[in-house]
């Protein structure tokens, strides 16, 4: 049985390499900045372990169509490849590449900025081919890693693999959602003093959004609605779906349905991973964010209640 063939590919400065060092712990043979022209050989050759490939805009004479082409030529053949992309905001990337004072590779003499829109547009096609995007604009290392290891810790999963994230629009929507659902509706443990500190993995706050008379017909609608659509993404050959659940903070509400429903597709027998992306905020605080992007210094931007 020949091994699945992850290709990590996307802009510089988006965690390229926390993904690949994240695989290369969850037991992939990892080869980074693999020219094009040695890809065949090395797919030919390659071992029982799952592969690991980063490809971008480093590598010599690189080419995103050509990149596209090979993935699409490798699943029309059977094999399990799988491409996927990085995504993040420039302001991010600008100030990424001034704290670790590298050079972008496409602008060595010119505004990192420069290199960012080149490099955008060099990479536009692989949009085309990409199985999942991952957008690290809001994630420290810790929470690439612990993505990466969710989706892959475990190996390749046949079929869909399902996302439920939780958030707080607060901090902005998510940018890898597919689906999103608006929880602001139900009565929020807020404004409970004694809910508060808590968030909705807690069974006091869960047991306090469920008791919402709207709670229990809304969950069964998503759950209805999700279940109807995932033959659909499957049939289409969509390998990760990611269902964003969202209130105000992102602690409370959204986290508890977040819980609710990745249960109840865990036990139709769905492949779930459960993220929560806002749920480390501190009660009554303004937002703060989980670490400054793919560096590990706190931040702390302004936000509104739970």
């Amino acid at each position: 049985m020949n091994p699945p063939i992850l290709i990590i590919s996307g802009l510089s400065g988006a965690g390229k390499s926390t993904v690949l060092r994240a695989l290369e712990d969850a037991g992939h043979e990892v080869v980074d900045n693999l020219p094009l022209s040695l890809f065949d050989a090395l797919i030919a050759g390659a071992t029982s372990r799952p592969l690991a490939l980063g490809i971008d805009s480093r590598t010599r004479a690189f080419d995103a169509a050509a990149l596209g082409q090979r993935v699409a030529a490798l699943r029309d053949s059977g094999r399990d490849a799988r491409l996927i992309t990085l995504e993040c905001s420039d302001d991010v990337l600008i100030r990424r590449f001034s704290e670790t004072r590298r050079r972008h590779p496409l602008a060595l003499d010119r505004p990192a900025i420069d290199g960012i829109r080149a490099e955008r547009e060099l990479l536009s096609p692989l949009q085309r081919w990409a199985d999942l995007v991952i957008d690290t604009t809001e994630l420290s290392v810790t929470d690439l890693r612990m993505r990466i290891a969710e989706r892959f810790g475990g190996g390749f999963s046949p079929g869909l693999t399902v996302t439920v994230l939780s958030f707080g629009f607060s901090a902005g929507l998510p940018r890898d959602a597919d689906l999103v659902f608006d929880m602001r509706f139900l009565s929020n443990p807020h404004w409970d003093i004694t809910l508060r500190p808590l968030t909705g993995e807690d069974e006091r706050v869960s047991a306090h959004v469920a008791a919402d008379p709207l709670y229990a017909p809304t969950l069964d609608k998503i759950d209805d609605l999700v279940t109807s659509l995932l033959p659909g993404y499957a049939r289409e050959g969509k390998a990760y779906l990611t269902i964003a659940i969202g209130c105000t903070g992102g602690r409370h509400r959204s986290v508890a349905v977040a819980r609710a429903l990745a249960a109840r597709l865990q036990a139709a027998g769905q492949n779930v991973a459960l993220v929560h992306r806002d749920v480390a905020k501190q009660a009554g605080d303004a937002a703060v964010v989980a670490g400054d992007p793919l560096t590990e210094s706190a931040k702390r931007r302004d936000g509104g209640g739970q």
